[in-house]
């Protein structure tokens, strides 16, 4: 199947066009952004201020963003209101939320909080917002009920989620559907214009992430240091991907739908493909290797909180009505990862453009 995953295709959606994208400030938010601004489009970003420094949004700096961004928090929704109807968008890219497993179980409330009410504040200010607009709301493939067996997990299956962070974008994913249903239904577009979806990736991998609990962040800090990798959960089974497969897929998603608007279904997944899923000691032996030396331990933990150990997603909705499929295999991911992080500090914001227009030539 030949993907339509281009730049050319690409720039017909968003060449010109006004997108508002929330948690710009994060690893998949700021890789969106820069690839927006390689598409011509005009950006506002919505977030809070970056976590850790030396991370993609602080390398890029996006002098091009419109006004600057706005540094803020998704819970206000008074100020998410007055930033949405003031910048009236086309598209609206909803990446905000609080996105790490192990840190939901330290601040449960506030991450349902985040994710959940967050995504309810922003489609509440798109009821208000006059003319057409397209919203695709990111959430997980972790959003399904996990069973732990060797089956893939489609947009059909039920909902469910383990982990506070899991269970809070299951929560998203209701918010995302009542919103849609009740405020955005396919049967009176033509009144309000509005089209609503969901998006559900897997384990992205790519350059810029410093995260807190993230398996390729807390690979480059130890090859850095010289230090063993400690690997908490060795024989976990992830759909890894790298950050630009879902990304893409988001916009190609919603170039589609604003053009198409009520021809597409409310949900997809995007991930690799079937035979691709990997385990976690198989991405960092292929890590080590690509980084030319290192060494890994088992550091798992029967005290440790609990995290899926089996995960794998069932892409061929977004395959067969999108005509999108990856164009990575996951030893390819962690490559490109790898090479990010071996650039030079000064170089790493240059090389990320570059990777952007490599991939979309593929």
């Amino acid at each position: 199947m030949e993907t339509v995953v281009n730049i050319q295709q690409l720039q017909t959606y968003y060449n010109g066009k006004k997108v508002f994208v929330t948690g710009h400030t994060g690893f998949k938010g700021a890789w969106l952004t820069a690839i927006l601004q390689t598409l011509g489009a005009t950006v506002r970003g919505y977030a809070l201020s970056p976590e850790y420094k030396n991370g993609l949004y602080d390398l890029l700096q996006f002098q091009e963003l419109h006004s600057g961004g706005c540094i803020a928090d998704i819970r206000n929704r008074e100020k998410l209101l007055q930033e949405i109807l003031a910048f009236n968008p086309d598209f609206i890219f909803h990446l905000a939320a609080q996105p790490l497993v192990r840190r939901s179980y330290a601040i449960p409330a506030e991450t349902f909080e985040v994710n959940a009410v967050g995504t309810a504040n922003l489609l509440e200010a798109l009821i208000r917002l006059p003319g057409k607009c397209t919203t695709v709301a990111v959430t997980t493939d972790k959003v399904y009920e996990n069973k732990e067996q060797h089956i893939l997990y489609n947009e059909g299956d039920r909902l469910g989620g383990y982990d506070p962070y899991s269970a809070s974008k299951a929560c998203t994913e209701l918010v995302v559907s009542s919103f849609r249903n009740s405020f955005f239904n396919s049967s009176s577009y033509a009144v309000h214009q509005k089209t609503v979806v969901s998006a559900r990736a897997g384990n992205v991998i790519g350059g810029g992430d410093w995260s807190e609990d993230r398996i390729v962040p807390d690979i480059v800090r130890s090859l850095q240091q010289h230090k063993t990798i400690a690997v908490r959960n060795p024989l976990a089974v992830r759909p890894w991907q790298h950050v630009l497969e879902p990304l893409t897929g988001y916009l190609l998603l919603g170039g589609l739908l604003h053009n198409q608007p009520g021809h597409y279904s409310p949900a997809y997944n995007f991930g690799p493909l079937p035979g691709d899923h990997l385990a976690v000691k198989d991405l960092v032996t292929l890590a080590v290797k690509a980084w030319g030396k290192g060494n890994w331990a088992d550091a798992s933990d029967s005290n440790q909180p609990h995290e899926a150990t089996l995960l794998q997603l069932d892409i061929s909705l977004a395959m067969r009505e999108l005509n999108w499929q990856p164009k990575l295999s996951a030893a390819e991911a962690i490559n490109w990862t790898l090479d990010w992080y071996k650039q030079p500090l000064e170089h790493q914001a240059e090389f990320t453009f570059q990777q952007i227009k490599n991939y979309l030539a593929i």
